[in-house]
């Protein structure tokens, strides 16, 4: 009989440990920034592991078969230690932000241990008026950092008392380690599988009851084919695309969510719309600082979809899709800039690039797992997109923390190897935290970036009052 929790990474999730190689850490997560003094160390365990069940993911670690070592098998760790996961440190006084960036960055620019549950949870007092930071590290494998819920969203509660959680029916207990013979029947099953699947994950892709399965077909071949043209016609070269190295910079972003809405009431759009122009404004001056020639230059933005049903809510692993969207940096004028992505991700979503994506996403699951390797480095070559920009809308009303209030939830995303930048971007309670991380070495300046994130939001907001 096979143990317990043998469940094998989808390719999706497996594909981010194929990518991870050199220096590119395939690691997500946030720096959450608490009102009020922080609780101990002692307090802060307790209440993960009163609610610990909730993630069941959290206690488990990768197993690779020995002759299909692409596509490892979650299995619980029978050595858990929570204390390992869970660390406790201080910031020296002042305890400004600044310091609080720069811890941050360097606890990314460490790569969780395969060996163990792949995610790390830091607990940082000493920041100045009194309060406290979490900052989270997962590994993209565990979790897509969109619609996934994670050990940091299971301990904030919709008010200052913190909710009742029930026990769990029955302790845990680490089922038995899997053998390799194991681990490799497992294997050959799914080889053996994967055949009859093939069409019912070409169908699922793009089912609507609405159409035959020949116009299904047809839609995801058409869809493909976008794809491929995407493919052939490459990102443009930029300084954001070179070697990196393993250390990171950080940089936190901080503005109203109203001034975003301003500019979408005033000048069309979605909020969405606006937050990726603003991106393109920032792009252009800095590419302006380093002598590069903008006009006729669009750049390629990777732009993360969740695809995440309602009834998947609570499931862990990622449901994305990856969609190239178009950063218009040649436009000067701030208006003609938001129109031109406004245009560009409405094609976008009307294209059949999101029907190829999905196709392919399902197909990734049956190709052999020994290419597997190659397809990730496809997905996140530096022949596809310049950077990555993720936009994660959260909840509009205040989350707490053992009773404290959660006053920032800053998002942190990853680099993938050849791009020294990437954007993530979330609202929460009015407000929208832009985190930015980049290369150590490649992106001295990235404070200045910061800046011109800024004074790209004033010019749109400017142009949206002058109508």
């Amino acid at each position: 009989m096979p143990p317990r929790h043998l469940d094998r990474l989808p390719a999706t999730d497996a594909s981010f440990l194929a990518q991870e190689r050199g220096s590119a850490h395939m690691q997500v997560g946030a720096l959450a920034v608490f009102a009020g003094p922080p609780p101990s160390y002692e307090e802060l365990v307790a209440h993960i592991q009163g609610r610990l069940h909730l993630v069941p993911r959290y206690r488990q670690k990768l197993a690779f078969p020995r002759f299909q070592p692409d596509r490892p098998f979650w299995i619980d760790d029978p050595f858990f230690n929570l204390r390992y996961h869970v660390r406790d440190t201080a910031l020296p006084a002042p305890g400004a932000t600044e310091q609080l960036e720069l811890l941050a960055a360097r606890t990314f620019s460490q790569r969780l241990d395969r060996t163990k549950p792949l995610w790390e949870l830091l607990l940082v007092s000493g920041l100045a008026g009194g309060n406290f930071a979490l900052i989270s590290k997962n590994h993209h494998a565990l979790v897509d950092g969109v619609g996934g819920l994670d050990l940091a969203t299971v301990l904030l509660d919709p008010s200052p008392v913190p909710s009742v959680v029930p026990a769990p029916e029955r302790r845990w207990v680490p089922g038995p380690e899997p053998s390799q013979a194991q681990l490799a029947a497992e294997g050959i099953k799914e080889v053996v599988k994967a055949p009859l699947e093939l069409a019912g994950r070409l169908l699922s892709a793009i089912e609507d009851p609405k159409k035959s399965a020949a116009a299904e077909l047809r839609w995801a071949a058409e869809g493909l084919g976008e794809v491929a043209w995407a493919v052939l016609n490459p990102a443009p070269e930029t300084p954001l695309n070179l070697p990196i190295g393993p250390h990171r910079r950080l940089l936190w972003v901080r503005r109203s969510l109203a001034e975003f809405k301003t500019i979408k009431d005033a000048l069309g759009g979605t909020v969405n719309d606006v937050l990726l122009a603003v991106v393109t404004g920032a792009l252009r001056r800095w590419l302006a600082t380093r002598a590069v020639r903008t006009e006729g230059l669009e750049l390629r933005a990777l732009v993360p979809v969740s695809i995440r049903e309602a009834d998947a809510d609570g499931s862990l692993g990622n449901r994305l899709i990856a969609l190239r969207g178009a950063l218009p940096v040649y436009a000067k004028d701030p208006i003609e800039r938001l129109a031109l992505v406004r245009e560009a991700m409405t094609e976008v979503k009307e294209s059949k690039q999101a029907i190829g994506a999905r196709v392919i996403a399902g197909l990734q699951n049956l190709a052999p797992p020994m290419r597997l390797a190659d397809v990730s480095r496809i997905n996140f070559s530096t022949r596809l997109f310049n950077l990555l920009v993720t936009n994660m809308p959260g909840p509009q009303l205040p989350l707490y923390l053992l009773g404290r209030k959660l006053d920032a939830f800053v998002p942190i995303a990853f680099l993938a190897e050849g791009h020294a930048l990437a954007v993530a971007i979330t609202s929460y309670d009015g407000k929208v935290d832009f985190g930015l991380i980049a290369d150590y070495d490649s992106l001295p300046d990235l404070d200045r970036f910061g800046g011109f994130i800024e004074e790209s939001l004033e010019e749109l907001l400017a142009a949206s009052a002058a109508g």
